[in-house]
C-alpha cells in the first residue's frame, strides 16, 4: 500500500495520463511479516500468481534483471503488444524480493538500476516509464 500523499498523487496523475492510451490497473497483494521471511515470499509469490493469467506476458522487476533505456524499454512494450500479448503484467516484489516461482514465471526480468529503492517509490518510477513508453511509441513529445 502506498502510504505518501505525494507519491499516491504521483501515481494517479500518471494512471490518469496512460488511461488516454491503455487501460491500466494497479493491484496489491497482501504483504506477509511473519518471522518467516521465506515463508512470507512463498505466501507473497502464491498470491501474485494467483491475480496472473495464463495468457499474460509477466515482466518482473528485479535487480539482477535486464537493464533499458527508455527508448529500448518502449520498443520493448511495443514488442510484446504486437507479438506476444496485449495483456502486460508488472510485478514489484515485496521488501523480501520474489519468490523463485513468480521468477520462473517471468518472461522478461527488468532492472532499473544495480540500487535499491521503497516498494512505494518504484511504483511511481515505473508507472512513469510505462506512460514515457507509450508516449515514445505514440510519437508524443513528452520523451526528450
Amino acid at each position: 500500500k502506498i502510504k505518501e500523499k505525494f507519491l499516491t498523487d504521483g501515481i494517479l496523475e500518471y494512471k490518469k495520463r496512460i488511461d488516454g492510451y491503455s487501460k491500466i490497473d494497479i493491484i496489491e497483494v497482501k504483504e506477509y511479516n511473519t518471522p518467516d521471511v521465506s515463508k512470507n515470499i512463498e505466501n507473497e509469490g502464491n498470491e501474485l500468481l494467483g491475480k496472473i493469467n495464463k495468457d499474460d506476458y509477466v515482466i518482473t522487476l528485479e535487480i539482477l534483471g535486464k537493464k533499458l533505456d527508455s527508448i529500448a524499454f518502449s520498443k520493448q512494450i511495443e514488442n510484446i503488444m504486437n507479438y506476444h500479448s496485449s495483456k502486460i503484467v508488472f510485478i514489484i516484489g515485496g521488501s523480501n524480493g520474489l519468490s523463485d516461482s513468480v521468477k520462473n514465471r517471468s518472461n522478461f526480468k527488468l532492472s532499473f538500476s544495480d540500487m535499491t529503492f521503497p516498494h512505494q517509490l518504484m511504483r511511481l518510477i515505473l508507472i512513469e516509464q510505462i506512460y514515457r513508453a507509450l508516449t515514445i511509441i505514440n510519437n508524443k513529445e513528452y520523451h526528450k
